[in-house]
């Protein structure tokens, strides 16, 4: 089983190359970090509900980041009224726990499991099976036209689940002692083999997002909670989907290697490098904006904007896009939201 871990790895120039651009950032980081620590708390808050936004819509959700905010703010006072809401508490609860308390957290069965079911807490339909291994076969369905379903992956059997997860802990563990593969290598095949392995009935995707920020974390990538990963693979989720396809395809085969998914992982990790680094070098949180979500600021002058404003003059942004990307610079403190409903009108804080 060792081997079979070890042996699907590759380790070549190009591999080698992104992972030392990688670390070369991750230094930069620790090094030349001199940012407003009030500017570093406003941007944890912000990936929270922006890293929340992004992996739940991966999996199907339909909330915007400017929804998500204003559902997280009354969330004690006011609990989950669909599935959508359900997802988006229990993710937000567990990124912010991991945010707050990575130092603390040791990789284990029992962490993957506690982590699960606050994941799955305010979810009525899993309060079943949250916290517990699956006990049922599942499959990984991609849908087609009218509603029809086909079978893209058959994950690990109900029964050899936990066996398969304890393999994979304890070469990862092993791994890491050992110090014979550089942290993501390591990262990169631990969360390709729990997403082959599917170990629960539902959140598996969620979760191995919130368990590569928590290994990112403790492999001394600071600036985790400063940038959002799940936004980035948000933004690449046809390139995320097609990875893990064609990786998994060849799952305990011959021809076994993650070469695909290690690809689109550490460009992923690359693009995220980059924004922390241009975080560094500038202290300026536009610099950690998508491409839209620049385009739609750069359109901020004077005058205050609505969003059929900025849609007349941005065509091509869909206008789903535009309120999650106001949502966004509204919560970097970018520009300011004035009026409710169909007179919400936004402008640009100096």
């Amino acid at each position: 089983m060792e081997n079979r871990y070890n042996k699907r790895i590759p380790v070549n120039s190009e591999v080698l190359s992104k992972i030392a651009q990688i670390d070369e950032l991750k230094g930069l980081w620790r090094g030349s970090l001199d940012i407003n620590p009030q500017i570093l708390t406003r941007l944890k808050k912000s990936v929270i509900i922006t890293s929340t936004g992004a992996s739940t819509r991966i999996e199907g959700s339909q909330m915007n980041d400017r929804a998500i905010e204003k559902f997280l703010k009354s969330l004690k006072s006011n609990p989950p009224l669909n599935r959508d809401e359900e997802e988006v508490a229990g993710y937000a609860d567990l990124l912010g726990k991991v945010f707050d308390n990575w130092q603390q957290m040791k990789l284990s069965e029992s962490l993957i499991l506690s982590f699960h079911e606050v994941l799955l807490h305010y979810s009525k339909k899993d309060h079943l099976h949250k916290g517990k291994y699956k006990t049922k076969e599942n499959l990984v369905v991609a849908q087609i036209d009218l509603g029809e379903q086909i079978v893209i992956f058959k994950p690990t059997e109900a029964w050899l689940t936990k066996k398969e997860m304890d393999d994979v802990l304890y070469w990862t563990h092993q791994s890491q002692d050992e110090k014979m593969l550089h942290p993501l290598l390591i990262i990169a095949n631990f969360i390709f083999e729990f997403l082959a392995i599917h170990p629960f009935t539902d959140g598996n995707g969620r979760l191995s997002r919130v368990l590569t920020n928590l290994l990112l974390l403790q492999s001394g990538y600071e600036y985790t909670p400063y940038v959002s990963l799940e936004e980035i693979i948000e933004e690449r989720k046809d390139d995320y989907y097609d990875a893990l396809r064609q990786t998994q395809k060849y799952h305990k085969t011959e021809e076994e290697n993650i070469n695909q998914w290690l690809s689109f992982f550490l460009d992923t990790l690359l693009a995220q490098a980059k924004k922390a680094k241009e975080l560094v070098e500038n202290d300026d949180p536009t610099k950690l904006l998508s491409g839209r979500q620049s385009e739609i600021y750069t359109i901020f002058q004077t005058e205050s904007l609505s969003v059929m404003d900025i849609k007349s003059n941005l065509q091509h942004i869909p206008e789903i896009t535009i309120k999650q990307s106001l949502a966004r610079l509204v919560s970097l403190k970018l520009i300011e939201r004035i009026g409710l409903g169909s007179a919400t009108r936004y402008i640009k804080l100096k």
